[in-house]
């Protein structure tokens, strides 16, 4: 585990928050890409959640000429099986979970902790929220795809396996394709997690009527 937490944005839906979301960018974004969705989920205003939104790393990835850019992991082919480098999906899993235990020591209980992640940060939402040892209130992943799901049948964690699993993809999705988040939903679904599955009519972004029943999800995961 990194001995320096990942820097963050904060924003808080009201005072004395007890409840938190950790939203995990896509490639090339940072914190700052998707904190401006919180007042559009329009929370109720008895529900004070925190929501973080870590930068990830910076790093040379190649199949962009080995541009440096945040990333949560290289990509290193566009090839399907290995398009996730696993060395770097598990650096990240492991900065994120110590964010998850700071915030854990800083007062919010496990079950009050949602992982959530666009893209790339899907990918690392996933793979932390199916191995993690405390039973969290829910994963959410967004236009993305599993990193090696051969490997979820042994290393899936039972804590987890009654969480609900968010799972949106765009149909018009050409950067990520929708059969590759059907295939996450499938793996997730074979090993007994709890998961749903919803497609809209984009391409590789969120759309209003996804954000409404983002809304609607935490609002009932994080009751």
């Amino acid at each position: 585990m990194t001995a320096e937490l990942l820097p963050y944005v904060e924003v808080n839906t009201g005072e004395n928050p007890q409840a938190c979301v950790i939203w995990l960018h896509g490639l090339g974004d940072s914190g700052n890409g998707f904190a401006p969705i919180v007042p559009e989920l329009h929370l109720p205003e008895s529900m004070a959640v925190r929501f973080l939104f870590p930068h990830a790393p910076e790093r040379a990835v190649t199949i962009n000429n080995g541009m440096v850019m945040r990333a949560w992991y290289d990509i290193k082919s566009f090839d399907l099986d290995n398009r996730a480098d696993l060395t770097g999906v598990l650096e990240s899993m492991e900065q994120v979970n110590a964010l998850v235990e700071a915030q854990h020591e800083a007062g919010f209980a496990y079950d009050k902790i949602v992982l959530a992640g666009f893209s790339q940060g899907g990918v690392i939402a996933l793979h932390l929220g199916s191995r993690i040892k405390h039973k969290i209130a829910g994963i959410m992943a967004l236009s993305t795809y599993m990193c090696k799901p051969e490997l979820l049948a042994e290393e899936a964690a039972q804590e987890n396996k009654v969480t609900p699993v968010m799972m949106a993809h765009g149909v018009q999705d050409p950067v990520v394709p929708v059969a590759l988040g059907k295939m996450a939903f499938d793996a997730l679904e074979q090993n007994g997690f709890s998961a749903t599955w919803q497609t809209y009519t984009m391409q590789h972004s969120v759309c209003l009527q996804e954000v409404e029943d983002i809304s609607a999800w935490l609002q009932k995961v994080l009751a």
